[in-house]
């Protein structure tokens, strides 16, 4: 949401900054909120038709960027970063979600049989996507990196303003359709937690209407608003990474325990599962000391994001314990 309003500043400058901003993502929040409100099968259609009009700009800019991408710009662009550990984990926020359609699986048709290749091919095809995007930004904007609209920027370059109007629209279709996916799968890990009674059972309620979780959705949608308004896509993003990998490193630690305590064959069975998951638990830890360590010699908003994410855990450990004791009960 703050990707949105920084993309929107270009074009209407108001909606950047001030109260301006905070309207802005109210109603951008309302509207995906709604949309997710009203049912499973039309936040599904809303998401497809967003994935289909961000990816046309996307590859029309690397059609017409590609043959105009300048060496000496490339050469130009020089980038410091004192932390280092920063830049991986937004890479790991910008390839992380791979994982969302888990998540709503159970509605769809046959999961077992399509998950895996989904995934995959997916995967496959952001990463190509984000390598050739970044080529052609890189190799068109000299000193992309105090960009906040890089590929804006790109399309500026090549079409002047209406480039980078017509950039930015693109960009917003882009970030509101990846949010409207956020807001159709997510509720539902509060939903299926409700009902395992891992959350109180108020999480687990579902609309006589619509038939969607709707409790869950709205707290999630507050959520993101509060977090949105409070921060910026940099300090949120880095948030949300952190968040990721201790996800990523619990999975690494599971798939072991499944593969000793499961009768059921699985419906797609990692290779070299026995080395993969040991080292990708490793390189999350890693990156989670590393993070922690530099949070407390770092800046005050390193810090704050340390104390967010432990106000974050200890609120779910109250709710999980709350909800267990009720169970009990």
């Amino acid at each position: 949401m703050n990707l949105f309003t920084n993309y929107l500043a270009q074009v209407l400058p108001a909606a950047g900054a001030g109260m301006g901003r905070v309207a802005t993502l109210t109603v951008l929040v309302a509207l995906l909120t709604w949309v997710n409100l009203v049912g499973v099968r039309q936040a599904t259609w809303t998401v497809n038709a967003f994935t289909i009009a961000k990816l046309l700009p996307l590859v029309l800019l690397v059609l017409l960027g590609a043959s105009q991408i300048s060496s000496e710009t490339m050469a130009s662009q020089t980038v410091a970063v004192p932390d280092w550990t920063q830049a991986i984990l937004l890479l790991v926020f910008a390839y992380g979600g791979f994982e969302a359609p888990l998540i709503p699986a159970s509605e769809a048709k046959d999961p077992r049989r399509d998950t895996a290749f989904a995934l995959l091919v997916g995967t496959a095809v952001i990463a190509t996507v984000y390598v050739l995007v970044q080529l052609v930004v890189v190799g068109l904007v000299p000193a992309v990196a105090g960009e906040k609209a890089p590929v804006a920027a790109a399309y500026g370059v090549l079409a002047g303003r209406a480039g980078v109007a017509f950039a930015s629209l693109a960009a917003m279709v882009s970030v509101y359709g990846w949010a409207t996916g956020t807001v159709l799968q997510s509720p539902r890990v509060l939903f299926s937690m409700a009902e395992r009674q891992e959350l109180p059972g108020l999480f687990g309620r579902v609309h006589a209407r619509f038939h969607t979780p709707h409790v869950a959705i709205l707290a999630f949608s507050l959520i993101g608003w509060g977090l949105a308004v409070s921060g910026t896509f940099e300090s949120n993003a880095t948030l949300s990474a952190i968040v990721r990998l201790i996800t990523y490193g619990l999975t690494c630690a599971a798939l072991p325990v499944f593969r000793r305590r499961l009768a059921e064959p699985p419906g797609f069975r990692l290779p070299a599962a026995g080395v993969i998951a040991p080292l990708g638990l490793a390189f999350g830890l890693w990156l989670l000391y590393d993070r922690g360590r530099r949070a407390f010699v770092g800046s005050q908003s390193d810090l704050l994001q340390v104390q967010m994410l432990i106000g974050l855990i200890v609120l779910g450990a109250v709710l999980f314990y709350a909800a267990r004791g009720r169970a009990k009960r």
